[in-house]
């Protein structure tokens, strides 16, 4: 199964009979969860629920706007909502005595209040309904789609920096010898300069020892290197791992933190490691933008 974005577009058309027809059109961009936004025209109630539970059962996540317009022909049959209309002239009529001001109701300006025309016949045995679910499949083909389409420009751009974390963690690990060799001297040098020169020798090399081995680096390299196949494993799977994805980033950003603050302090080879730390926060800045927009 491919990556998908959750950036997507999609219209299409339909023909109920030979005087009513409609254009559904999709649109969705990144949201954390599935949010569904529906334009629909007025007295659609029942079909708008149908469509939420349609959409549901297709999208998983991001914002969707649905728009459904609906075309009628020059001969289509249309009944006045006499309360609403009548409601609308009665209360103009009012305003005017009340102000004092003469005028009479514009019926095309009633007219386009929603709900004041109801459809004819097509509309009310279902026909509209069932033409656009019908339609609703294609329309969600056509977006995810495009999501797809849009979802493999991201996976190549995550591979690449994917690539660039590995080899920024396995020169670290090369590093890490030299390292701890630093400082250990380091707290040796610092041990004598306190305590004078009548100390034990091995005791000093102890304790440096103890204290280099508590900024040992090697669990967080060996935890990198993990995140790093799991995340190349999602990505090779597809699916719905926008948020898996966006999790383990936040690991492998913890990981290059830690990196960075055991080494601090350490001249030499701990300044490189510093500076592939920081270069590996800034690949997963990148790649935590990205992750944004996949499903």
């Amino acid at each position: 199964m491919s990556v998908r974005s959750m950036t997507g577009y999609a219209q299409v058309t339909g023909q109920v009979d030979d005087q009513l027809s409609f254009t559904l059109s999709l649109k969705s961009v990144n949201h954390r969860f599935l949010d569904l936004h529906l334009r629909m025209p007025s007295d659609s109630d029942a079909l708008e629920m149908k469509l939420r539970r349609a959409i549901k059962e297709k999208l998983v996540r991001g914002h969707v706007d649905l728009i459904l317009s609906v075309q009628r022909g020059a001969g289509g049959e249309f009944a006045v909502n006499r309360q609403l209309v009548g409601g609308y002239i009665e209360a103009f009529r009012a305003a005017a005595r009340e102000f004092e001001v003469t005028g009479e109701p514009d019926l095309n300006v009633a007219f386009k209040m929603p709900g004041a025309l109801e459809s004819g016949a097509a509309s009310e045995d279902g026909a509209l309904d069932a033409a656009v679910l019908a339609k609703l499949d294609e329309a969600v083909s056509r977006l995810n789609s495009m999501r797809a389409e849009e979802g493999r420009s991201i996976e190549t751009e995550l591979r690449g920096i994917l690539s660039r974390l590995k080899t920024a963690t396995e020169e670290i690990e090369k590093l890490r010898s030299l390292v701890l060799r630093a400082y250990a001297e380091k707290i040796e040098a610092r041990m004598k300069e306190l305590l004078g020169t009548h100390i034990d020798h091995e005791r000093i090399l102890q304790e440096a020892a103890l204290l280099a081995e508590r900024s040992d680096i090697q669990e967080e390299l060996v935890r990198m290197h993990t995140h790093i196949k799991q995340f190349g494993a999602m990505l090779d799977s597809g699916g719905e791992i926008g948020k898996k994805l966006d999790f383990l980033l936040q690991e492998m950003n913890r990981e290059a933190n830690t990196l960075m603050s055991k080494t601090s302090g350490v001249s030499g080879q701990a300044l490189r490691i510093t500076e592939l730390g920081l270069a590996l926060k800034s690949e997963i800045e990148k790649a935590r933008e990205q992750v944004q927009n996949i499903e």
